[in-house]
């Protein structure tokens, strides 16, 4: 029995680092100079690296059971791009916090999805949840003028919130059939194939810095918080999982203003508290058949 706890211990820290060293790939968005395209292939390409050579060194199989299986994966690979390249273009063009909390809304967006693909019907706890975060958003908005490079920045996110519900809805139908980190690497590696060839048209310039940044935000803040969420969710409930996730947009706002001076407003305070408390209460109010994380999740 204290083996048992000592376990649950070391997984509540290896999904807190996760949580933490995910919140904080976004700071590469303000931190490397390069545009968010060649920071999606970037991070994509090292990661699927990564994530294949761990394959290799630990035997895990990264064969895939049918055609079918292979192509909605890769599907999904794209969905994956879509989310991390409109994430980072959030972060650039307003805030991390403003990227963070507009992310932090896609369980709004997997609350109406699901009913309708799985054709049950909304609860009222959903549909307050969705309220709750709709307020939030609000209050998060800095103005209402599209023109606005911070109001674009907090659309920007939205987009990405709604690619990770898809992604996430996607991932239902093989994550249990495979491994985590063999979908991780098919869908990275489809990632960067889809990204790369625009990276490639990017006219600015990168030094050997920035290609180390890149291969950091591959290599430490996308496959390694692949590795610590597998291993801390088999000893962590699903909705143990759920809550310390939902802690990621705080950790971001956090680490930004602490790295890179981003200090939050009052309004985005208060946003991001509604924000967060409302996904954290539908953690807790979730139906008990609720699923953990999915463990190939965009770690953003």
């Amino acid at each position: 029995m204290p083996e048992q706890e000592d376990r649950r211990r070391i997984s509540l820290v290896q999904i807190h680092i996760a949580v933490l060293l995910a919140s904080g790939a976004g700071l590469f968005a303000k931190l490397v100079p390069v545009s968010p395209v060649v920071l999606t292939a970037g991070r994509t390409a090292f990661g699927s690296v990564a994530l294949l050579l761990f394959a290799q060194f630990t035997h895990a199989s990264l064969r895939l059971g049918s055609a079918r299986d292979l192509l909605a994966i890769l599907l999904s690979g794209l969905v994956l791009a879509i989310h991390w390249f409109t994430f980072f273009l959030s972060i650039q063009a307003s805030s991390v916090a403003i990227a963070l909390l507009a992310f932090a809304t896609f369980p709004l967006f997997t609350t109406f999805l699901e009913p309708a693909i799985d054709g049950v019907p909304l609860r009222r706890a959903d549909v307050l949840t969705a309220v709750l975060v709709a307020a939030g958003l609000v209050l998060v908005t800095p103005s209402f003028d599209i023109g606005d490079r911070m109001t674009q920045g907090l659309l920007w996110g939205i987009v990405s919130a709604l690619a990770f519900a898809v992604l996430s809805l996607m991932s239902r139908t093989y994550s249990g059939r495979y491994p985590a980190p063999a979908i991780a690497f098919y869908q990275q590696g489809f990632a960067a194939l889809c990204t790369l060839p625009f990276a490639l048209q990017w006219d600015g310039t990168m030094n050997l810095g920035d290609l180390r940044d890149l291969a950091i935000l591959g290599v430490v803040f996308t496959a390694l918080v692949q590795g610590l969420v597998v291993a801390s969710l088999r000893q962590l409930r699903a909705q143990t999982a759920s809550v310390v996730f939902g802690l990621e947009p705080v950790y971001g706002i956090v680490l930004a203003w602490l790295v890179i001076g981003e200090q939050p407003g009052l309004r985005t305070v208060a946003g991001g508290s509604l924000i967060c408390g409302a996904v954290l209460w539908a953690s807790f109010a979730h139906r008990p058949a609720a699923r953990a994380p999915s463990p190939e999740r965009s770690v953003s």
